[in-house]
């Protein structure tokens, strides 16, 4: 990726890689970047959606369309940085409106270096995608922009989302720990394949110590913690790469340790248990998604960043190395695997997002959930 931070408003060309192009203006930093297209539907939250971690090598295209209106601050972000690849949206803001804001998203991104295009229809670039699926895209701004020959081919030449390992690129280098809030009740040693902020802040609210360690630790290193549980985070990236993680995960299994894993730890439970993972036609991103937990019958609206998910079957028990699992939770959109149990051991993991930032908050249960298989262990 290249980048300036001069000419926001110099022309761009946003192409995919199927050929399709779309002309709009720079937003952000000019230059050129490259990702995966994906689309969220999220009509708020904007800021922790650039600053999740999940995001990273991805081209987000914002589907509601004004953004920008409440500026940037300095308490929302979700990790140390924006990590999407480039942004995309219809209509910026012109000016920001907020007590809060501090300065603007446009700034914002080209302080950070990121390039972004507005202008364009993005709604029809989310029906596009919707009816093509995720593909490589390119954004072009500048004054000189090569011709739309060599734009394309550019952009053919920029890795997949396919076969990326991903996790060790946006986790913390080195553990550290987030204490627990007032009286500490337990010690959960959270694996971090690119954890978000609120997370180990959800479970400090519970009186939980967190010792988030690095994407590549080993179970020597999680049960040097001499955890209570085991958490394991959302992330980017294909998880049939995440061999570590799967390692270490049926080492806990074999312990049978209480475990938690959401989105990228959904899937590499799946693995773990001998389920495999494939590749969604264009993903759940967005803060509206409709999942069921089959466990109570309760319908919530929920927060979602993946674009693989878990192969495992609905409509009945499976009998896995660690014993019997099954689906637990199910997107009422689509029917895919949104979340997986063990019926014999203390384990269980889902494919969105609980902490919610930007909310909602309908899953803040499964922090107690969690909590609850502490206590029944302890017991």
């Amino acid at each position: 990726m290249t980048t300036s931070t001069r000419g926001a408003q110099a022309p761009a060309v946003l192409v995919l890689e199927d050929g399709r192009t779309f002309h709009g203006r720079a937003y952000g930093a000019v230059g050129v970047t490259f990702g995966e297209a994906v689309f969220s539907t999220g009509m708020t939250g904007y800021q922790e959606t650039l600053t999740d971690p999940s995001y990273h090598r991805q081209v987000v295209v914002m589907t509601a369309p004004h953004i920008g209106n409440t500026g940037v601050n300095d308490e929302d972000p979700e990790s140390r940085r924006i990590w999407v690849a480039g942004y995309v949206v219809r209509d910026p803001a012109r000016v920001s409106s907020n007590w809060r804001a501090q300065r603007s998203l446009d700034e914002e991104l080209r302080h950070q270096g990121v390039v972004g295009i507005s202008g364009i229809d993005t709604r029809a670039l989310t029906r596009h995608l919707r009816e093509r699926g995720a593909m490589r895209v390119g954004i072009f701004s500048g004054n000189a922009l090569p011709d739309e020959g060599t734009m394309l081919a550019e952009v053919r030449q920029a890795p997949e989302m396919s076969g990326a390992d991903l996790a060790a690129e946006v986790a913390t280098k080195e553990t550290y720990v987030v204490p627990a809030i007032g009286e500490k009740r337990f010690t959960v040693a959270a694996v971090d394949l690119g954890i978000k902020g609120m997370t180990p802040h959800r479970m400090a609210e519970r009186g939980i110590e967190v010792h988030v360690l690095p994407a590549t630790a080993t179970a020597e290193d999680v049960y040097a913690v001499n955890p209570d549980g085991v958490f394991f985070s959302n992330g980017p990236g294909d998880p049939s790469t995440a061999d570590g993680p799967v390692a270490v995960m049926r080492a806990v299994l074999e312990r049978k340790t209480p475990l938690f894993g959401i989105c990228f730890g959904n899937q590499i439970l799946g693995r773990a248990l001998g389920f495999g993972t494939y590749k969604l036609k264009y993903g759940h991103r967005g803060i509206n998604q409709p999942v069921q937990d089959r466990t109570t019958g309760k319908v919530e609206v929920t927060a979602h960043n993946h674009g693989f998910a878990v192969d495992a079957p609905l409509d009945k028990v499976s009998d896995t190395p660690f014993g019997r699992a099954e689906v637990s939770h199910v997107c009422l959109n689509d029917n895919v695997v949104e979340g997986l149990q063990l019926l014999d051991q203390p384990a269980f993991s889902v494919q969105y997002h609980p902490e919610a930032a930007a909310g909602p908050h309908d899953a803040a249960y499964l922090f107690d959930r969690f909590v609850q298989l502490m206590e029944g262990q302890r017991a």
